[in-house]
């Protein structure tokens, strides 16, 4: 029969202690930006419907195209970010190159950009590529940390 007069909190004495331990490190080493995740899928979802909140849906539908694919493509990456993280960090500098095309695609996708169109993709795009560029920071510093 087993012996259970143990207290039920302590696993000192359980054998696989040390690679629970190391394995729970590893599992919370990857969740270092937990702040960032959610704002990239915010950030994504709203440029997948800016072209109808901003109302050029109808106006360019060159530019509503690439917002709607954009803008899923970084709600995907920032879904990414939660579920698989130590993976997904790798995307990083693509995430910043996302937020790059965000900027400059109203003057090469859409032909005669209003005001409206211009500042929605500036102000969207510069904080996709500043949450690249802060993921691939955090990725860079563990790189370092770790040889």
């Amino acid at each position: 029969m087993a012996d259970v007069s143990r207290a039920r909190g302590d696993i000192t004495g359980h054998p696989d202690v040390s690679e629970m331990r190391e394995r729970y490190a590893r599992m919370m080493d990857a969740r270092d930006v937990v702040f960032l995740d959610g704002p990239v899928l915010l950030a994504g979802l709203y440029f997948a419907i800016s072209p109808w909140v901003v109302h050029f849906s109808g106006t360019s539908p060159n530019l509503m195209v690439n917002n709607l694919v954009l803008g899923i493509t970084i709600a995907l990456l920032g879904l990414g970010l939660t579920t698989a993280p130590r993976r997904m960090y790798s995307l990083c500098w693509a995430m910043s190159a996302i937020g790059v095309w965000m900027i400059i695609s109203p003057w090469v996708v859409a032909r005669g950009a209003d005001a409206g169109m211009i500042v929605n993709n500036v102000v969207v795009g510069a904080i996709t590529c500043l949450f690249g560029l802060i993921a691939a920071g955090l990725v860079m510093r563990k790189g370092r940390e770790a040889s």
